[in-house]
């Protein structure tokens, strides 16, 4: 359970509760994860009904949301609907609002026109991690120094590469079927068929069915982008579509594009035999990386492999192999456009990003215009129209709005938006959000890298400050042979503010979440520092991290701020002097609503409340 307060603090009492004659007034900001709010009593619109000692929940209800009147010239919207909110794609972004809508009494439907879990369930994030766990497995007992070091003695490693294609696909049917199956006993309403906006609050799926709602969320993800001059038959040249199914594993290999994707697809095609060429359009390798990571992460993911590249060069065009040639790769230089080389290869795996899935979604009938294909849309992922105005009750997540073409972003974006269509106005902080390449080591990072913070500063006025640790001084990395690697905190010394943190090493996918939730609360350096982590773990190469960092003496440290008196001794135990037990009130008055006393107003707040609740 989590309790998430309000920015003012708790005031004075305006109902009893229970017989104990203790009161305060209802937070409406309380929330409890996993639990409805409205189970405990607490909306913004009601207060706890109180009957002798015992509380009466509210019955359930649906959130009312006004519809708009707004045509927008296709006809005047609908006076009654049927559904709260309609979902067009039921991708991760989909179903993370789908989710969120019914928890918060919605009646939901999701409109599907392939197969539910979209691309990251099916041709994603979830099938590469099921190659990238075998390339991790295979890496492990091909190093036979490595083995050799854990006193190990492994005959050489084979694999089967139907089994190997065969796990990618179960894990992604059995995930597939996850989501559906939760969708489906929380009464959203699946609908198959393509999906299109018909009019305000309008929808179109499948050949003649139409439906309304109040809210429409467009979630339609993305495909994969295929410059042109590259043909792609999906046997020799390829996408990340097709390079999922592993349905060949090539001698030589060349990966357009080096990216997450690319990388990625790097470590899996070299654990199982095949020969590496990059080519990168930019100067360097990894772009959008930290440099500083990037330069690490060459030297150990690229440059002891079967691996070379081509950087500052253009693939103009690509011919598939066919009648026993080659695939035939044509590059120039990405400056001059002069002919620079021809690679003869057996594949090519084209990993050059993504693109939006927004034709025939009908934005002409709500005069939305799309940039680059994405569908344009504020801070609150509601839609712009070509006018520059909002679309009434029409937003978009996730890839198509390419905000952050991630699939947790996407489902953040969803959650924040059934926030506001329900009354609760949310704005996502998406420098908050990590992002992880999951090679072996991983690279993960949120918010800014070194010269985006350092180029900040310069325009806002203040300085920037750096710190980093290894690794090689952790204990528990150590002993699993694994100090290759560092953590990265870029950082505001003169008030403690966490600007972006990046990590390379072991598990480092895992470790981002401690650096990015301190960045979406708000918290503090000089606050996070006296955090207490267990030994030995991973997530001490955080905790050295923050102790590291140099922050200036005036910085004001928030924990102290929080008046809450934790009941540690026999007196307050036992209820102080005079027997009697604390009231409520009493606990929960001087609880400071600031964000470094978080955790702290949790642990009272929440054994404080359900104790007078339940008991």
């Amino acid at each position: 359970m989590a309790l998430s307060f309000s920015q003012t603090s708790f005031t004075r009492p305006n109902h009893v509760l229970g017989s104990t004659g203790s009161v305060f007034s209802t937070p409406t900001s309380l929330r409890f994860c996993g639990l409805r709010r409205e189970a405990f009593g607490f909306s913004p619109s009601n207060q706890l009904a109180l009957n002798s000692d015992r509380i009466q929940f509210p019955s359930r209800k649906s959130f009312q949301v006004s519809a708009s009147a707004s045509s927008n010239g296709n006809g005047a919207p609908p006076k009654s609907f049927d559904y709260d909110l309609i979902i067009i794609g039921a991708g991760v972004g989909g179903h993370g609002a789908a989710l969120h809508a019914v928890e918060k009494g919605l009646k939901t439907a999701i409109i599907e026109g392939d197969v539910v879990g979209g691309t990251c369930v099916n041709r994603g994030c979830v099938p590469s991690k099921a190659l990238l766990a075998v390339s991790g497995r295979m890496r492990e007992l091909q190093n036979e120094h490595h083995m050799k070091s854990f006193g190990l003695q492994v005959s050489a490693a084979g694999y089967d590469r139907q089994g190997v294609a065969d796990h990618a696909n179960n894990l992604a049917t059995k995930i597939r079927n996850n989501l559906t199956n939760s969708m489906k006993a929380l009464g959203v309403d699946i609908l198959t068929g393509f999906g299109s906006v018909l009019g305000p609050q309008k929808v179109k799926y499948g050949k003649d069915n139409i439906i309304t709602a109040k809210d429409i969320i467009i979630a339609t993800g993305s495909v994969p982008f295929v410059p042109k001059g590259i043909e792609v038959d999906g046997k020799t040249v390829i996408t990340s579509d097709h390079a999922l199914k592993l349905e060949s594993v090539p001698e030589w290999i060349a990966i357009v594009g080096s990216g997450y994707i690319g990388l990625e697809f790097s470590d899996v095609y070299t654990a199982l035999g095949s020969e590496v060429t990059f080519i990168e359009a930019l100067d360097q390798l990894m772009p959008g990386f930290d440099p500083e990571i990037s330069k690490l992460a060459q030297r150990v993911l690229i440059n002891p492999r079967k691996i070379d590249y081509h950087t500052g060069v253009f693939a103009t065009k690509i011919t598939p192999a066919k009648d026993g040639k080659p695939v035939l790769i044509e590059l120039i230089d990405a400056k001059t456009k002069e002919p620079k080389d021809t690679l003869e290869v057996d594949a090519a795996l084209i990993a050059t990003g993504r693109a939006p899935f927004t034709n025939g979604l009908g934005l002409e009938n709500v005069n939305v215009v799309t940039q680059r294909g994405f569908i344009p849309v504020d801070e609150r992922m509601r839609v712009i129209d070509g006018n520059g105005t909002l679309v009434p009750n029409l937003y978009c997540i996730g890839d198509a709005n390419g905000k952050l073409m991630l699939a947790h972003a996407a489902s953040a974006q969803g959650i924040s938006v059934v926030e506001q269509v329900t009354g609760r106005d949310h704005v996502l902080n998406h420098l908050s959000i990590p992002a992880a390449c999951f090679t072996h080591p991983e690279i993960s990072m949120v918010g800014l890298t070194e010269p985006q913070a350092k180029e900040k500063g310069e325009k806002e006025g203040f300085k920037v400050s750096v710190v980093k640790t290894s690794f090689k001084a952790n204990t528990k990395a150590l002993a699993e042979n694994e100090g290759e690697g560092i953590a990265k905190m870029i950082y505001r010394p003169d008030n403690g503010e966490i600007l972006g943190v990046h990590i390379f090493g072991l598990h480092a996918a895992d470790l981002i979440h401690e650096a990015s939730n301190a960045i979406a609360l708000g918290t503090r350096i000089q606050d996070i520092k006296l955090a207490v982590h267990a030994h030995p773990t991973l997530s001490e190469v955080l905790d050295e991290l923050f102790k590291a960092a140099k922050v200036e003496s005036h910085a004001t440290t928030r924990t102290g701020d929080a008046k809450i008196k934790l009941n540690t001794n026999q007196e307050d135990q036992r209820g102080g002097d005079d027997g009697k037990q604390p009231s409520v009130s009493e606990d929960l008055k001087d609880i400071s609503t600031k964000p470094s006393s978080f955790f702290e107003n949790i642990y009272v707040g929440v054994l404080s409340l359900l104790s007078r609740i339940f008991v």
